[in-house]
């Protein structure tokens, strides 16, 4: 079960709306949606969490590139919306490179068939060239008073609780839940 919402930063504090994520595709997509729900072009921040499993920030300010921060990239990578924010870039590949085979996953975070374990160095069933670890930015939300040590620590488990509380914008984004 996924969870999806948007806080757009407003002057009078914070804004949260859920979203669908169904026809996005590409983090293109996801930052088109998150410029959409600016004000001013002030800060968007998109949410995306897996029960229990991983969750996912996109940051965009304004015209600026967005910075992606995702809590599990091994788990995000066997989530068809995990696999918006694991960019080629975020991941140290060049575009192109099939280390992992992203394609064949459903929209509940399992895979097709059986696991292939080629690339299984462990056996546990997952691709070793995704980490079991956090990946991208970690600082993302420094300056909105998150610092990266308090984002690392966070589990999957209430992490968006956690952030929104943080940031002041728990009761908006309780109502979208």
């Amino acid at each position: 079960m996924y969870f999806a919402a948007l806080l757009a930063r407003t002057e009078d504090g914070w804004e949260a709306s859920d979203t669908e994520l169904d026809d996005v595709e590409t983090l293109s997509d996801l930052t088109d949606l998150a410029r959409e729900a600016s004000v001013d072009e002030d800060t968007v921040l998109v949410l995306i969490e897996q029960e229990d499993t991983w969750f996912g920030l996109v940051r965009v300010d304004g015209e600026d590139d967005p910075r992606i921060y995702v809590s599990d990239a091994a788990a995000a990578a066997r989530s068809s919306y995990g696999e918006i924010l694991l960019t080629d870039e975020l991941l140290g590949r060049e575009p192109g490179d099939d280390d992992t085979d992203l394609d064949s996953l459903d929209l509940d975070g399992t895979e097709d068939g059986e696991p292939d374990t080629a690339d299984d160095e462990d056996g546990d069933g997952t691709d070793t060239a995704v980490p079991h670890a956090p990946l991208g930015d970690s600082e993302i939300l420094d300056d909105l008073g998150f610092d990266e040590p308090r984002l690392r620590l966070l589990g999957a488990q209430d992490a968006l609780t956690a952030i929104a509380d943080a940031l002041g914008a728990s009761d908006v984004l309780e109502t979208v839940r």
